[in-house]
């Protein structure tokens, strides 16, 4: 029987190229062995969540969100929550693409990501769970979501990342810390602080130094926590960060790997980021699902220190190599040994 591939798409992402590129991905899947179709969200909301969920129960073998972070994140909290999940794959056409960026999918072109797809290496992906939703990246609490929310979606649209740093560079004098308590696997932090991040992969709103050692697939969050709210202080952290990831021993800094979190902020309200997108207020309990969906990416450029487990590329390799093994004579080694005396 053939597999079949959907291709749940945002057709006014990117300045709406995904639209004239759409015939060459659907070619691309097909001339990959895939029986492929495609679906344009609408302004429904949860448009691409709903239709993935019925593309999965449906027994889709596939799923390619194109778009942006945000259609990447319907897609999975579509398919997250299901016993039978199908593979899934991602046509960056946003703004930062943070996912893309840590799964070295080419950003650029929609054709290249494509064909990154069709050679069906993939990675069993960690996602975050934030109380009842699923992430793939990042969630925040603090400066973070401040930008985020800050940012027009027409200045998104046009100049991306450097719309996020312009609008950073002019929220910056005014951060001011909040009351947080944070549990996580082996402490709890209880005090004052301007930012936290949950981090699932290195790229953290384009910036690839934040979380320098992260792994792709160890069930394990990387949580920062910014102590300080000191202007000139976060800015000597941001050189640090630049500087090959030294922020990570700060004294100012809480960095530490940790599966399950729980973040409140006592007293004052505080609003949770989930993948560039608002994600409700605390208290807020964040699980790390171990390698629960399998995710194409481009596994040749990815460092061997982010994948922990095998992939399923390697395990065929593996298997490979010892059924041949099991062939060999038993005194093949000897038989060596007389060659070499002769």
């Amino acid at each position: 029987m053939k597999k079949r591939c959907r291709v749940i798409y945002n057709p006014t992402s990117g300045r709406e190229a995904m639209k004239k590129d759409l015939i060459g991905i659907l070619d691309i899947m097909e001339n990959a062995g895939y029986e492929t179709s495609a679906f344009a969200t609408t302004a429904e909301e949860n448009s691409a969540q709903n239709e993935a969920k019925r593309a999965a129960r449906d027994g889709f073998d596939l799923l390619i969100a194109a778009g942006g972070d945000g259609t990447i994140n319907e897609v999975v909290n579509g398919i997250a929550p299901l016993k039978k999940r199908p593979k899934m794959g991602i046509i960056p056409a946003g703004t930062t693409n943070d996912y893309a960026r840590a799964l070295k999918i080419p950003r650029e072109d929609p054709l290249a990501a494509a064909k990154v797809i069709a050679k069906g290496k993939t990675i069993r992906m960690d996602i975050g769970q934030a109380n009842d939703n699923y992430f793939v990246n990042i969630a925040a609490g603090g400066l973070l979501s401040e930008i985020t929310y800050s940012v027009p979606s027409e200045l998104k649209s046009q100049f991306g990342y450097l719309a996020y740093l312009a609008k950073g560079a002019e929220l910056l004098p005014r951060i001011k810390p909040v009351n947080m308590k944070i549990k996580y696997d082996d402490g709890e932090f209880d005090g004052k602080a301007s930012m936290f991040f949950v981090a699932l992969t290195n790229s953290v709103g384009g910036f690839e130094q934040i979380v320098p050692d992260a792994s792709l697939d160890d069930g394990k969050f990387t949580l920062i926590i910014v102590k300080t709210s000191n202007l000139v202080e976060i800015l000597h952290l941001i050189r640090k960060v630049f500087n090959g990831g030294k922020h990570v021993d700060d004294p100012r800094i809480v960095y530490v790997k940790t599966s399950k979190i729980k973040a409140s902020s006592p007293g004052q309200r505080m609003m949770i980021n989930v993948d560039g997108e608002y994600g409700g207020d605390a208290p807020m309990t964040f699980v790390d699902h171990k390698q629960h969906i399998e995710m194409c990416a481009n596994i040749d450029q990815i460092p061997n220190s982010a994948i922990t487990a095998e992939t399923a590329l390697a395990k065929d390799a593996r298997d490979r190599f010892v059924h041949e093994m099991e062939q060999l004579p038993d005194d093949g080694g000897a038989e060596d040994e007389s060659v070499n005396e002769k």
